[in-house]
């Protein structure tokens, strides 16, 4: 594998690893996440997994769902993830 397509699947992973945090962060369950996307929840696993390969648009749903700016989450080391979001406004309760 080039350094390049290494360098890549790792960046997907720590995404992956980011949904993952801010979705429990937030108290969501996979459940929740997938029906507000409209697809399975074993499907959504996949994404948190790194195993599909997820459009920018599916990315910006995800984004809106875990109320987190799209940037901050593909950016975001997820070792950073979690002080990314306490110093984020709190969110409103639904």
């Amino acid at each position: 594998m080039t350094m390049v397509k290494e360098g890549i699947n790792n960046k997907i992973k720590t995404v992956a690893v980011n949904i993952r945090k801010i979705r429990e962060y937030r108290n969501y369950t996979q459940e929740y996440l997938a029906m507000k996307l409209s697809i399975s929840q074993n499907a959504y696993s996949k994404i948190e997994l790194g195993y599909t390969k997820i459009t920018l648009e599916r990315l910006y749903q995800i984004a809106q769902i875990l109320e987190v700016d799209l940037i901050e989450l593909i950016k975001a080391e997820d070792s950073e993830v979690v002080q990314l979001l306490h110093a984020a406004a709190p969110v409103a309760a639904m």
